[in-house]
């Protein structure tokens, strides 16, 4: 799916939406922690636990690695963040 409104720069248009490939944060599992629901990079498709769970993989992962925006990864959501923007958008 691509997005149909562009809003936000750090998410052309015409870029294709990637889905988790996994469905846990695969830094939670090794650590034996649990999380809350679960983000998808869209720079490199890594899948990391919200800012709900106690670790907050996906802000984390945005800190180090300034990959800008996130998709929901769970099911019948569809939207994105961008943490550079402070955006949300939904794609649909």
């Amino acid at each position: 799916m691509a997005i149909r409104n562009k809003t936000c720069i750090h998410l052309p248009q015409d870029q294709e939406i990637k889905t988790a490939t996994a469905h846990q944060c695969a830094e939670c599992v090794a650590i034996g922690s649990p999380w809350v629901h679960l983000r998808t990079c869209q720079t490199c498709g890594e899948t990391l636990c919200c800012d709900s769970s106690p670790n907050q993989h996906a802000t984390k992962h945005f800190m180090e690695t300034s990959h800008p925006v996130v998709t929901s990864a769970e099911p019948r959501e569809d939207w994105a963040w961008c943490y550079v923007d402070n955006l949300f958008m939904p794609l649909s």
